[in-house]
């Protein structure tokens, strides 16, 4: 009997942060940059109201969210594309620009799913080497060729957490082409505040060739709910609107984004203890003489290969203490791993034993 026979898709599959690791009991999840301190009780609030109306569809264009952030951020409502996820940004606008045989450029050490749609879509992912683990405008600008459709950059970085300037980021976009698409994701830009950064909406909200995606996963801590939202010139929202599937949105996150946003008082608690909690890890870790990014974002990319113990081994040992984090095959980084920032009781726990691993 012939069956259906689907497409081979020749593309790795993203692999999440580990929530359980062999019979750990009660672990301790530092792997997958979630929130330490969770949503605003008002975004908790906004979907406990809702959820007697779960029984029908959400809006369509997710309005009441646009002009919520229209009015947050001072831009324009008409120019805003919410997803579930800021992944679904990524993907519209991998099958709104991409042909077979295009290109793509990312950077080395880059978000993995910016690869993993380019390959969906049957374009060529373009790898741009990274200095130190940072981005090099200069090396992303050698890979562009005639068949370079799009330039994708998180700013700050995922995993590395390094980020380029504000001068770095206006360099590139204006030594691009003016017909390749700039993507720049947001996610991480409210824990970094240094004189020689600016977010990528601030840049370039005026910018016509520049996509900017931002998602409610990380310092609103709605990852559950899959919420982002891109901001870009009218033809390109418009012409994401003509792709994008109806109710792409459910309505409870709709509902606790809108909350979420308005929530300053919220927002500034989460930066603040993230300040806090960033800087006591990172002195540790130098302490004990760890290779480790600059505090920039609500992880670090802690890097083994100057002691004289794996990656591996420091991972079974934390495990073996019910801390999991993230590990870097994936990406590539060799003798690294990845520690999200977690609450008071997590981190000092990590503290306590990373001392005792290393000494």
């Amino acid at each position: 009997m012939t069956l259906p026979k689907p497409i081979k898709f020749r593309v790795e599959r993203y692999i999440g942060g580990l929530s359980q690791f062999k019979k750990v009991d009660n672990p301790i999840k530092l792997s997958a940059n979630e929130s330490a301190l969770g949503p605003s009780p008002k975004a908790i609030q906004a979907f406990e109201n809702d959820k007697n109306k779960i029984f029908k569809y959400p809006e369509s264009d997710s309005s009441s969210l646009r002009e919520v952030l229209a009015e947050k951020f001072n831009i324009d409502s008409k120019r805003i594309i919410c997803g579930s996820g800021s992944d679904q940004i990524f993907d519209l606008t991998c099958r709104l620009f991409l042909e077979p045989e295009d290109e793509v450029i990312v950077t080395e050490f880059g978000f993995i799913m910016y690869g993993i749609y380019t390959l969906q879509h049957k374009a060529k992912v373009v790898l741009a080497k990274e200095k130190n683990f940072k981005a090099s405008v200069d090396e992303i600008l050698k890979k562009v060729t005639n068949k370079t459709k799009i330039v994708f950059i998180a700013n700050p970085n995922n995993p590395t957490g390094t980020y380029l300037s504000k001068d770095e980021m206006l360099n590139l976009r204006k030594r691009l082409k003016s017909n390749i698409l700039m993507v720049v994701d947001d996610a991480y830009f409210e824990f970094l505040y240094s004189d020689d950064f600016t977010s990528g909406l601030e840049l370039f909200k005026d910018f016509t060739n520049v996509l900017v995606t931002r998602t409610f996963s990380k310092i609103y801590g709605l990852a559950g709910l899959r919420l982002g939202w891109g901001y870009s010139s009218k033809e390109i929202i418009d012409a994401m609107y003509q792709i994008k599937p109806p109710f792409n949105v459910n309505r409870a996150a709709l509902a606790a984004g809108v909350e979420a946003i308005k929530d300053e008082g919220w927002i500034n608690k989460a930066i603040e203890y993230n300040t806090l909690w960033s800087k006591k890890i990172f002195s540790v870790l130098k302490e004990y003489n760890i290779k480790v990014n600059e505090p920039t974002t609500n992880f670090f990319l802690i890097n083994f290969g100057e002691k004289k113990i794996s990656s591996d081994k420091i991972f079974e040992k934390l495990a073996s203490k019910r801390l999991i984090l993230r590990k870097m095959t994936q990406y590539k980084i060799p003798n690294a791993l990845r520690l999200t920032i977690g609450n008071k009781k997590a981190n000092e726990h990590f503290i306590q034993s990373i001392g005792s691993i290393l000494k």
